[in-house]
């Protein structure tokens, strides 16, 4: 475990208010929140959106198994507990690459007593390792549906259209009735001295964070039927009655849920 080079999932665990976060991790979460303000605002609509789709799934998709890749630290509210809150016989993968979440994992990712949780140590760089593993195949009946978690992790991978063969390569995996569900940063409401301010932090190595435009995020989904309301910011997609919206310059976070036909 390396503590003196940040890690995103300690980084995000930081900006949720965890406290499993070394110095690096904070100090790069201080500097990305001092250049742009609102990210912390962004990290938490991102949170509060995978539980709402999360419970779209488990309780009116009827889907009983999930693969949550880049998982991160585990804070309130994780996948399995939403799940298995409304479906309690749900199965669940996680999947990190980072040795922290492994150790906290094993300690804290607790099953109900109808459904189980497990969690391997893999990078999302590597979806056939994924797909492989004894522990995914244990878990998990790859002949009925899943759904799959791409949560704020695929920003990590820079370039491109890096991200799309990776999730085509997981999808074609699943079965017909599986969902994606997805979130990814992105630049599109920044300013134009925002978007070169970021572009430069990225390619100084001050930011892991590779942006996506609103297209480049929705061909990702090309072939699924996307469930309503489509391609939005993370805090627009199905908000719980009462919430607040804030600006979408303050989110900049895309996020959708579509369903493999």
């Amino acid at each position: 475990m390396d503590a003196e080079t940040a890690h995103p999932a300690r980084r995000y665990n930081y900006w949720l208010g965890g406290t499993d976060n070394f110095a690096a991790d904070r100090a790069s979460g201080d500097e990305l929140e001092r250049l742009f303000p609102k990210v912390r605002v962004g990290a938490l609509a991102n949170r509060a959106l995978l539980q709402r789709a999360t419970r779209f799934l488990a309780a009116e998709a009827g889907i009983r198994q999930f693969l949550d890749i880049g998982t991160g630290l585990p804070t309130a509210d994780n996948t399995h507990e939403v799940a298995q809150r409304h479906a309690p016989d749900s199965r669940i993968v996680y999947v990190d690459n980072d040795p922290m979440v492994t150790s906290m994992a094993e300690n804290l990712l607790t099953s109900s007593a109808e459904g189980r949780t497990a969690y391997l140590e893999a990078d999302l760089r590597d979806p056939a390792a994924i797909l492989a593993h004894d522990t995914l195949r244990e878990t998990l009946d790859l002949s009925q549906p899943v759904g799959l978690m791409l949560i704020a992790v695929l920003h990590f991978l820079h370039g491109p259209g890096a991200a799309k063969p990776v999730v085509g390569r997981l999808l074609d995996a699943l079965p017909p009735g599986s969902f994606l569900v997805a979130t990814h940063a992105t630049s599109d409401f920044g300013t134009p001295e925002q978007q070169a301010l970021y572009q430069q932090l990225v390619e100084q190595g001050r930011s892991d964070v590779w942006t996506r435009s609103r297209d480049e995020f929705a061909d990702l989904f090309a072939g699924l039927e996307l469930v309503d309301p489509g391609v939005v910011p993370a805090s627009e997609w199905r908000p719980d009655p009462g919430t607040l919206i804030p600006d979408r310059s303050d989110i900049n976070v895309w996020a959708a849920v579509g369903r493999k036909p």
